[in-house]
């Protein structure tokens, strides 16, 4: 496993240094250009709240700072290195998960081999550090509590999706751990940086983005006469035209419904065994993936990792919806960047690529949302079905 992991990582730290050129659009520009620009103001005491591309919350700042650890490398250089330990300390992570009684190693080699899917997007983007964070979280909760709550607090300060492990968590500690640390540390935050709250409002404007699953709806309307334009609109490509509005707030109220569901299910579940925590969180970061306004593709590397998580779990049933991420994670990288310009042209291939990722996304939702509530909700002809036994359970 350490021998695939390194190879396929040297080939797209390779790629990331331009030492060998991947093919479509540079995916290092982010690193390159927008975050070296965001260096600077913040490297001044202040948040980028003027740009606005800067969407994250204020520990986003730690991130595009880090690459001051190694001051004797170029700034993308000791980014992509860093990035890389990153992805190292996941991998770690799940070995040593994967080597505990009753674990096994599938969720390493499901890491290994589908975060690599991705190409060097992995490495040009901050994600694949909050994702170590998350997955030490995850791995941290059915022992201690607080310490998954502390690192879900500071994930959801990096970019906001980590609270969502909190989804399964059973014990109050781990909420209060999580909600004490976002206080504490966006506190200091507020107090010591101007501009540390305006990622709050600054994706209120944005509108459909061309790889989310709402645009396919303009993919399609574009060949049947529809005037609207694709433009590079709040760090993204998105539509801006007609409807592009109702579809955008369509996407918005499908994602209030899928954490109706959630709730449902949280009210409802009460055999939360040792797996249970892992699959809840991966439920509910796919369903605010998958119908959000914008699924760019740095956003499959959560699923990833969180897959790779779940199967760490003898008790976990996301066999299928692992495989269902792992097959979007192969077309993710064909649809972008390698096709990335049909997909903006609207061109057949482009259209055909999003909706064979974005229905993979889809078939994973359902099939793990179906899984997640059989193995854990209670149903008269379920083990659980006696009341004595339920008591036991609860």
């Amino acid at each position: 496993m350490l021998t695939v992991w390194a190879a396929g990582r040297t080939l797209l730290l390779l790629f990331v240094l331009k030492v060998f050129v991947f093919p479509g659009p540079d995916v290092t520009t982010d690193v390159s250009v927008i975050y070296r620009g965001w260096y600077g103001v913040l490297r001044d005491g202040a948040f980028p709240s003027n740009d606005v591309t800067w969407q994250y919350p204020p520990a986003a700042a730690l991130a595009v700072l880090s690459p001051a650890l190694l001051p004797f490398l170029e700034y993308t250089v000791a980014f992509g290195v860093l990035a890389l330990l990153a992805d190292l300390t996941v991998l770690c992570l799940l070995l040593y998960g994967g080597r505990r009684p009753g674990r096994p190693l599938r969720g390493a080699w499901v890491w290994t081999v589908g975060a690599a899917l991705l190409g060097p997007t992995l490495y040009t983007r901050y994600d694949v550090m909050v994702t170590a964070v998350a997955v030490a979280a995850l791995l941290a909760g059915t022992r201690h509590p607080r310490t998954m709550g502390v690192l879900a607090g500071f994930g959801a300060l990096l970019k906001v999706w980590p609270v969502l492990l909190l989804t399964g968590a059973a014990r109050r500690r781990s909420w209060v751990a999580a909600a004490v640390t976002v206080t504490a540390l966006g506190a200091l935050f507020l107090l010591t940086m101007p501009g540390a709250l305006s990622f709050l409002t600054a994706q209120r404007d944005r509108g459909t983005e061309v790889e989310s699953l709402g645009a396919l709806v303009f993919h399609v309307a574009r060949h049947f006469g529809w005037n609207g334009r694709v433009l590079l609109n709040y760090g993204s490509v998105e539509f801006v035209g007609p409807y592009v509005d109702v579809v955008s707030a369509a996407s918005l109220a499908l994602t209030g419904a899928a954490f109706g569901w959630l709730l449902l299910w949280r009210l409802c579940a009460h055999r939360l065994g040792p797996a249970a925590l892992a699959d809840a969180a991966f439920v509910a970061v796919l369903l605010f993936t998958t119908t959000s306004r914008v699924i760019s593709p740095q956003y499959v590397v959560w699923l990833v990792a969180l897959a790779a998580v779940c199967l760490c779990f003898q008790g976990s049933g996301m066999v299928v919806p692992a495989g269902l991420v792992l097959a979007a994670a192969l077309v993710t990288v064909l649809e972008f960047p390698l096709f990335f310009g049909k997909v903006v042209a609207g061109d057949p291939l482009g259209i055909g690529l999003l909706f064979l990722r974005n229905g993979l996304l889809v078939a994973a939702c359902a099939t793990a949302c179906r899984t997640l509530w059989r193995s854990t909700v209670p149903g008269p002809a379920g083990p659980v079905g006696s009341p004595k036994t339920r008591a036991t359970v609860r």
